[in-house]
């Protein structure tokens, strides 16, 4: 593509977008007004389906169908991130001996938090419907979790513990499993993504239909998804080396 085929398609791209947010700034309704329409509807149907989070029932019930989309960004930028990062034929990855210093208590800490901040994960991840948090929090502190072995001080302990193919595959699973469920809501209402799941006692863990489930498949979605992303990155720094 030439340069001047490159600028009229970003001009006709950038005008398609500047268009749409001068119509949205138009039709915005007045700052400060007592009408809340959006809100007046969510926050009963959250409640009506035992999920007390109104952020998660929005995210995975009520506009579960733009979370999918948020869910297959993630996916497709960790694809091509790695794809990015990956020794190109010059290079091969070692695993080189651990290097550099790492103070005691540095590695005190690291191997005490990394359970305790599993933990704080899985809860966020499976009580997102219930308190502040959600998947895509959970997941972050999750793989935050693992590489606490690395700053700990432990390249290889962080290898072997963290089997890049298996995240992988639980990526690519999680985002599926997304996708299965909104088909099952389909075939049994005939609407993608319906909560067709028993909505159970507000406040109960196994409450808010497939709330619960969804929150947990994009959790184990950016879990997986950060830790390939973050291993892709220290193999580049840490054990790729041109081929001599």
């Amino acid at each position: 593509m030439t340069r001047s085929a490159r600028w009229i398609v970003f001009w006709l791209g950038a005008g398609g977008v500047g268009t749409l947010i001068v119509l949205a700034l138009l039709r915005m309704p007045s700052f400060g007004g007592l009408v809340h329409p959006y809100r007046d509807l969510a926050v009963p149907a959250a409640v009506g389906r035992s999920s007390p989070n109104i952020v998660s029932s929005i995210n995975f019930d009520q506009r579960a169908l733009d979370t999918l989309g948020e869910e297959t960004i993630l996916l497709g930028s960790v694809v091509g991130a790695a794809t990015l990062l990956r020794p190109s034929k010059d290079e091969q990855e070692l695993l080189d001996r651990d290097e550099g210093r790492v103070l005691e208590a540095t590695k005190l800490l690291g191997y005490l938090l990394l359970p305790v901040t599993l933990i704080v994960g899985a809860d966020v991840v499976f009580h997102g419907h219930l308190t502040p948090g959600g998947g895509f929090q959970g997941g972050v502190v999750l793989a935050t979790a693992v590489h606490l072995l690395y700053v700990a001080g432990s390249y290889r302990l962080l290898r072997r513990l963290r089997p890049k193919s298996w995240y992988q595959v639980a990526e690519a699973v999680a985002a599926g499993a997304f996708v299965v469920l909104g088909l099952v809501g389909l075939l049994l209402t005939g609407a993608f993504l319906a909560n067709v799941f028993p909505h159970g006692v507000l406040g109960d863990l196994f409450s808010a239909g497939t709330v619960f489930f969804l929150n947990a498949a994009v959790g184990a979605e950016v879990t997986s998804g950060v830790v390939v992303l973050l291993s892709a990155f220290l193999a580049q720094a840490l054990s790729v080396r041109e081929v001599s």
